[in-house]
């Protein structure tokens, strides 16, 4: 069994106003939710929308309580409810602007080639990820990426955690044909 959260004093610490301890959970949760809103509304709106939920969960982080988990269910509830009044007030679909920067921070500037090539092919994957019908690209990426078990996925989603599980199952087979087809 896991031990704890080494984010969950950090998550403590920020909930009784440390602002050092803010800039850590930052640090740690947007990337995930960044590429989770990515799938959601598109590159190009991405980042807006997570500013917009960063500045809700900030305004109301003194109706927050919980542990890191609890934490990053809570603000990807926050980003997939913005994401979803973006989409209906610009009533378009996500788009498909991205770039090999939106996705991964460099690591190290030392291993340049494989940073490139990891950033590739987290590119590549999210494509794929977003080509899959909605409910399916929402269930892999808050269980693969954001790596959510299926109860909290299902909170974030609305939907049971069986739902959950088999919509990421689908959704895993669909990628699994895809890369078949396109070696």
């Amino acid at each position: 069994m896991p031990g704890p959260d080494p984010l969950d004093a950090a998550v403590e610490r920020m909930c009784d106003g440390d602002e050092g301890a803010f800039r850590t959970v930052y640090r740690e949760v947007h990337p995930a939710l960044l590429r989770y809103l990515t799938v959601l509304v598109g590159s190009s709106d991405a980042e807006d929308v997570a500013s917009e939920a960063w500045a809700q969960a900030f305004r109301d982080l003194d109706r927050f309580r919980g542990d890191a988990d609890g934490f990053r269910g809570w603000v990807t509830t926050i980003g997939r409810n913005r994401a979803f009044d973006h989409l209906r007030s610009s009533r378009r679909r996500p788009t498909d602007e991205r770039s090999v920067e939106d996705y991964v921070d460099l690591l190290d500037d030392a291993d340049v080639e494989g940073d490139s090539l990891g950033r590739v092919h987290s590119e590549a994957a999210l494509a794929l990820v977003s080509s899959l019908p909605r409910d399916q690209a929402e269930a892999i990426m808050l269980r693969t990426v954001l790596g959510f078990d299926a109860v909290t996925a299902g909170q974030i989603l609305g939907k049971s955690p069986g739902a959950v599980r088999a919509a990421s199952f689908r959704g895993l087979r669909q990628l699994a044909k895809k890369i078949d087809r396109h070696p």
